[in-house]
């Protein structure tokens, strides 16, 4: 499944083809070194002109991969020039050869652009516990940097890519000071997707001149509000990270909190992390449907989030939704042991399908009469919502999952990652 841009509804910003070097100022490339054998893109590269003002969060995962715990390093000073990223190896449970390979793609990556090797974070995906085969890194390392285009945000997003069927990739552009600013971006996952960060990757750049202090809040902010909403499968990887990097080529005046277009600016940089978030959702491995569940009027959005995010991690819940039955018992248990402050005698619960077709079928906390059959065609649907109301307050919350089929279940008996 694939999300479509149309789906998303825009304000005051456009999308435009395009991705990570459609912003001014960057250049992004994706070759095959060798790790992957199959022959597809392998490594991918992007570079800002100039050093820009950068910011990234990684995997809670205390076991985390090498490239995180240098990345982790690297973007302290929030001055990045250049990402280098490899798909097929994740370059985790490594020990000290695994650092030492993750600095040296830095060092390697900072020479063949003449930059400072502190300015360049590495990140990787693919198998765990495996040693990077350097040899056909260093050179993939080269041949990038020599592939380097304003063109190259379509073969970039391929070679982030592992078990994903769908390339993730999205533009957009919005006036600033009667500047036009862009943003784009890039990401990868498929499984191992859970909140609080999963085995994905997302890359965002900006031409944005842009207060360094404001962007690391922006981006923790909707990292929250958007991957942090995300699950596939319940697992958190060794290897996540979403980066954003801001160069400034778009000449307009600085934004912060208090600058009069702030909103425009924020609601376009939204826009394309949900936008990518989704779409890591929709491409699960074998999932059959795309689940949305809103949770609104809770008292506290604490328990807003904490009803949502237990709904689409409960197994019994995607594997009905799979089956396409209507099962709100399952539901409800699930919003029942999620630690959310609700009134179950006002609880309601509703299906939402693709033409908004609506189907309640808790009220009160309780089942009420609806027709099984509008229920079941319902579920065969591609998009579904869980509509969860709680009566008693003004927060809501929203959040994105996918089933829980057969083909999940093949897939990863079969690989490690």
């Amino acid at each position: 499944m694939a999300i479509e841009k149309e789906e998303i509804p825009m304000n005051k910003y456009i999308v435009i083809d395009g991705g990570v070097s459609s912003p001014k100022g960057f250049l992004s490339s994706g070759i095959h070194s060798g790790v992957k054998k199959s022959g597809k893109n392998d490594l991918s590269l992007v570079y800002s002109e100039v050093p820009a003002y950068s910011w990234a969060m990684f995997t809670t995962n205390k076991a985390c991969a090498a490239p995180v715990t240098l990345s982790k390093s690297h973007i302290q000073d929030q001055n990045i020039q250049a990402i280098v990223i490899n798909s097929g190896n994740a370059n985790a449970c490594t020990g000290q050869k695994g650092l030492s390979d993750a600095y040296e793609m830095a060092t390697v990556t900072a020479s063949a652009l003449n930059i400072a090797p502190q300015n360049v974070i590495v990140s990787s995906t693919g198998l765990i516990g495996l040693p990077l085969e350097m040899d056909k890194i260093k050179a993939g390392i080269a041949k990038a940097a020599s592939a380097l285009s304003v063109n190259g945000s379509e073969e970039a997003a391929k070679g982030i890519i592992t078990t994903d069927a769908h390339l993730k990739t999205i533009a957009v552009q919005v006036t600033i000071d009667n500047k036009v600013v862009t943003i784009g971006g890039m990401a990868k996952g498929s499984r191992m997707i859970h909140p609080q960060m999963a085995t994905m990757l997302s890359i965002v750049t900006t031409d944005a001149n842009i207060d360094k202090t404001y962007l690391k809040y922006l981006l923790n902010d909707t990292t929250e509000k958007t991957y942090n909403m995300i699950s596939i499968d319940g697992d958190t990887s060794t290897n996540d990270m979403v980066a954003v990097m801001a160069n400034g080529k778009a000449c307009n005046n600085e934004l912060n909190a208090n600058h009069p277009e702030v909103q425009s600016f924020a609601n376009a940089f939204a826009f394309v992390n949900e936008y990518l978030a989704k779409s890591i959702v929709a491409d699960g491995e074998g999932a059959t449907k795309f689940i949305e569940v809103q949770v609104v009027n809770s008292n506290t959005l604490a328990s807003a989030k904490l009803a949502a995010k237990s709904i689409l991690t409960s197994n019994l819940v995607k594997t009905s939704l799979f089956g396409e039955e209507s099962n709100w018992g399952r539901i409800l248990c699930s919003i029942g042991y999620s630690g959310a402050q609700f009134d179950m005698d006002k609880l309601e619960i509703s299906l939402v399908g693709d033409n908004k077709e609506t189907i309640k079928i808790v009220e009160n906390g309780q089942s009420t009469i609806f027709c099984k059959e509008s229920a079941k065609k319902l579920l065969k649907e591609r998009n579904i919502t869980i509509l969860v109301d709680f009566k008693t307050g003004s927060q809501n919350s929203i959040a994105w999952g996918c089933d829980l089929s057969h083909d999940y279940v093949k897939i990863n008996s079969s690989h490690i990652s």
